[in-house]
């Protein structure tokens, strides 16, 4: 199947979704197919759906960068789904449940971490045992690339993205479209969503290595991710660059909102007991990301905020346009798109 072979040779996630949806369509025939994904946060899981082939043409995807969670059906909202995810096998539905589309297969998208999505097919007819075998190793080509994918663009200690998977989601992040601003506004929202860049620097990380030994410094590490996630929103990016620095790339309403996170993730770890060390703390700068930004620009930014606070005391989160409008930092002209790291 031509569809199959160009997803084993893809590195793009949106073109491996339109590429599986291609080849299970021709596979079952099928009339319509369309990836669901489960996104948000325990308690709150909602549907988000990406690629989707209807009468042999693909229609526009949701992308998750500008999406409202609130926007989306709720998990419960679809309770067909809901079961193939969480019992994890495909499910033929009802005669009677069957749609203006036609017969409705739906079968699990897993990964290796579970259940992330469902599959939705429709057909015409049931397909056989021997379809639908391969329509299973079709969804277990799918999962093992994406599992490639998954540990090329992880750190190996944190398991948090690693640096060479920043620069596609942050250009997505710096080109906000007019329509959405103007949707936000329409909604008389208190203000639009925009992205906004955190670097966080551990303070005095030199010391417990030292100290303590590389193996704790490791372990201090790791705990710390494990504290960002439990800090951050599902949809919030969350990467370490080296080293003590790691950003996360959220999307906020304001600059106090994004205070707020950050201040969040501050108090959390000075709050954490780490083994050996028992307390860390760190210096956090962040920057708005601005239409047509680059990462070379906003990172300097950041940096910049993390340094005053490296110099003012540390163990605290500082804004880079507070700094600029209070005087204390001069504003950074935007660099060219040609820098690089």
């Amino acid at each position: 199947m031509e569809a199959l072979t160009r997803l084993s040779g893809l590195r793009d996630r949106d073109a491996m979704d339109r590429s599986l949806v291609e080849a299970l369509g021709q596979l079952l025939a099928a009339s319509r197919v369309a990836v669901h994904r489960v996104v948000g946060d325990s308690g709150d899981e909602h549907w988000l759906t990406g690629a989707c082939l209807l009468a042999g043409l693909h229609t526009q995807p949701m992308d998750p960068s500008w999406m409202d969670m609130r926007e989306l059906p709720l998990l419960a909202s679809q309770p067909d789904w809901a079961r193939c995810a969480r019992q994890a096998v495909e499910l033929v539905l009802p005669s009677g449940k069957a749609t203006q589309q036609g017969l409705v297969v739906l079968f699990p998208l897993g990964s290796d971490t579970g259940t992330v999505g469902v599959v939705e097919v429709c057909t015409d007819t049931s397909p056989s045992e021997e379809l639908l075998a391969m329509a299973n190793g079709v969804l277990s080509v799918f999962r093992n690339i994406n599992s490639l994918l998954d540990y090329s663009e992880s750190d190996t200690l944190t398991g948090l993205l690693n640096r060479k998977s920043f620069d596609e989601t942050f250009y997505k992040a710096s080109a906000l479209p007019l329509s959405q601003l103007h949707a936000d506004t329409e909604r008389r929202q208190p203000g639009p969503l925009r992205y906004w860049l955190g670097v966080i620097d551990i303070d005095h990380f030199k010391l417990v290595n030292d100290h303590h030994g590389h193996l704790i410094g490791d372990e201090v590490l790791l705990l710390l991710a494990r504290v960002m996630r439990q800090s951050f929103r599902f949809l919030d990016k969350l990467y370490r660059f080296g080293g003590e620095e790691f950003v996360v790339l959220m999307r906020c309403r304001g600059e106090e909102d994004a205070q707020q996170a950050l201040e969040r993730l501050r108090q959390n770890v000075a709050n954490h007991v780490f083994p050996r060390v028992e307390h860390v703390t760190v210096s956090v700068g962040y920057t708005d990301v601005r239409i047509g930004d680059t990462p070379p620009a906003a990172v300097e930014r950041a940096d910049l905020a993390v340094y005053y606070a490296k110099h003012h005391g540390r163990n605290q989160v500082r804004s880079h346009a507070a700094l600029v409008r209070e005087g204390e930092l001069a504003d950074v002209a935007q660099t060219s798109d040609i820098e690089f790291f």
